[in-house]
């Protein structure tokens, strides 16, 4: 199985998981919102599914794709302990804005 973080070092492979969060898509809807071909959004497909980062659903004819959460539930976890080193930053900005005049 390829990791997960591997994956998605590759933008397209994360432009298909955002739109994949939205719902479920068929692989002809992602070719034309990916402005890729076929085979190409295939093959990214292909990648994700090993990762075991999307299924794949048959019904009839078509295959839907959808969002698996659980190891994007693993990477969460890892990045856990870097989000505490820039939360606190986070919140001076937001504080800043806060005070700024519109």
């Amino acid at each position: 199985m390829v990791a997960p973080f591997d994956v998605i070092a590759e933008p397209t492979r994360r432009r298909i998981l955002d739109l994949l969060r939205e719902r479920p898509r068929m692989v002809g809807e992602l070719t034309h919102q990916l402005g890729l071909s076929q085979p190409s959004t295939s093959k990214h497909l292909r990648v994700l599914r090993e990762a075991g980062l999307v299924r794949v659903r048959q019904d009839a004819q078509r295959r839907w794709y959808e969002l698996r959460p659980e190891p994007l539930r693993e990477l969460d976890a890892w990045l856990e302990p870097y989000r505490r080193l820039w939360e606190p930053h986070l919140d001076l900005v937001e504080r800043r804005l806060d005070t700024t005049p519109d």
